[in-house]
């Protein structure tokens, strides 16, 4: 199992930036366990709704919080009150802040009873943390996506596709890889460049999909991700609707990380019907089904520290050398941008504009 440090990837073991860590609908009143950055947490939601993490282990006897569900007081249900978790062992209770607030047989608690509190955020059916090993404040949003809250789009529902013992640089390095596009997805270029501006990376895209037949018009794609963990895809694909795609992908341990995919899908200006809902679900499963071919090879292969790159593969050095930023002092990150923001194009295929993008393609990237 490949590590940051294995990669030359900068001085941290993980990544600062926003991150996945559930699907919003696993977390309820009953303790949801997750592992992510190398530490055991426990999400929960409090009487308010609200969703919180905490991490997994009791100060008292390091009793995992999350993991019984044969004590009396999970059978009850009554391992959450309020906004605060009892850990099921000795039913101390922490708050929100991690901070222990209650020993049942005793009035003294202790300074260092803490669990540990991790924020986070829900948006769009998931949750979502800031994750910084220098503990500052996040310099950038989760990415908008306003078709949330438009009823002409159906809402997704996750694929949780597991964890994968890779690091996710190599989940990355695929937004410029356009040599893959033909043996995996049967995709054809009319256009394919890379643009490479502060935290974010772009691929845009477009050409004919085999499989969709001799026929079948063009389809582009407006991929780019914003920080080093979430991955959106605005697309209008031959013989279905405009569509954006999402993956997320978080480290669990140095070498491993979980992924998740979505897809959001227009039907039209209007609220969905049940056969739009099955529609979009259908178009989802077919996206995740693409996915899954890139996630199978994945799963298979042996760490590329140092890729034997070809002119033609796509810029797999500039994009490494971004993903370089989100795991080195953030009063290093201009000198790294300062060796990979620009255009990047393949040896003999256009750019978008060469191309015919289309203008919203054109129009969703910064200027030069």
């Amino acid at each position: 199992m490949a590590t940051a440090k294995d990669y030359g990837l900068g001085e941290f073991t993980f990544p600062r930036g926003w991150f996945m860590v559930a699907a919003a609908d696993k977390v309820t009143r009953t303790p949801h366990n997750v592992r992510f950055f190398g530490r055991d947490m426990v999400l929960y939601r409090g009487e308010s709704g609200q969703a919180y993490m905490v991490g997994a282990y009791c100060p008292h006897m390091r009793t995992h919080i999350g993991k019984s569900a044969s004590s009396f007081i999970a059978q009850r249900g009554a391992q959450i009150e309020g906004e605060s978790i009892h850990c099921p062992y000795h039913a101390w209770r922490f708050g929100s802040d991690g901070m222990c607030n209650k020993i049942p047989y005793s009035d003294k608690i202790p300074p260092a009873a803490k669990l540990g509190a991790y924020p986070v955020v829900e948006r769009y059916g998931a949750i979502f943390h800031w994750h910084d090993p220098e503990g500052g404040e996040p310099d950038y949003d989760i990415p908008p996506i306003p078709e949330w809250d438009d009823q002409a789009y159906v809402r997704w529902e996750f694929d949780e596709l597991g964890a994968m013992e890779m690091h996710q640089i190599e989940v990355v390095d695929n937004i410029c890889d356009v040599q893959h596009l033909y043996p995996i997805h049967a995709s054809h270029q009319d256009y394919f460049e890379n643009i490479i501006k502060g935290h974010m990376v772009w691929q845009l895209l477009g050409g004919k999909h085999e499989l969709l037949g001799a026929d079948a018009g063009i389809s582009e794609f407006n991929t780019y991700y914003t920080g080093p963990g979430i991955l959106i895809s605005r697309y209008v694909a031959a013989n279905a609707n405009d569509s954006i795609m999402y993956i997320a992908h978080t480290p669990i341990d140095d070498g491993s990380v979980y992924v998740w995919h979505a897809v959001l899908s227009k039907t039209a200006d209007r609220d969905p019907t049940p056969e739009d809902v099955a529609s979009a679900r259908e178009q989802q499963r077919m996206s995740c089904e693409a996915f899954a071919a890139d996630f199978e090879i994945w799963s298979n292969k042996e760490a590329c520290l140092r890729p034997m790159q070809m002119p033609g593969d796509g810029n797999f050095l500039k994009v490494r050398t971004w993903y370089k930023q989100f795991y080195s002092p953030r009063s290093g990150v201009p000198g790294i941008l300062d060796r990979c923001e620009g255009r990047y194009r393949i040896p003999g295929i256009p750019d978008a504009r060469e191309g015919g993008a289309r203008r919203e393609i054109l129009e969703a990237v910064p200027a030069e």
